[in-house]
């Protein structure tokens, strides 16, 4: 007998009360994940692994990128805290 996993609350929920619910057009909405409601891999620049792109003034557009977003992302989020992190040591030996 094959034992059903419970979904692991932590990795996901949709904030639906939120004025801006869905902040993107989805086909799904129950898959909306609000967990990072702002990407924290937005500091990674060109290795974020999103789908952006550079405005003419030099600021990085993610309003097109769903990684924050999908309903598996914190496994993927939480893969890059060690590249956060080696940013952050870094920015901090400067």
């Amino acid at each position: 007998m094959t034992e059903k996993k419970e979904p692991l609350n932590y990795k996901f929920f949709s904030n639906t009360k939120c004025d801006y619910f869905p902040c993107h057009q989805v086909a799904d909405e129950t898959k909306f994940n609000c967990m990072f409601c702002y990407c924290p891999l937005y500091a990674l620049g060109e290795n974020c692994g999103g789908n952006y792109n550079y405005l003419e003034n030099g600021i990085k557009d993610c309003s097109s990128c769903m990684v924050p977003h999908r309903e598996d992302s914190y496994d993927y989020i939480t893969s890059k805290w060690n590249d956060l992190a080696e940013l952050a040591k870094r920015d901090c030996d400067k």
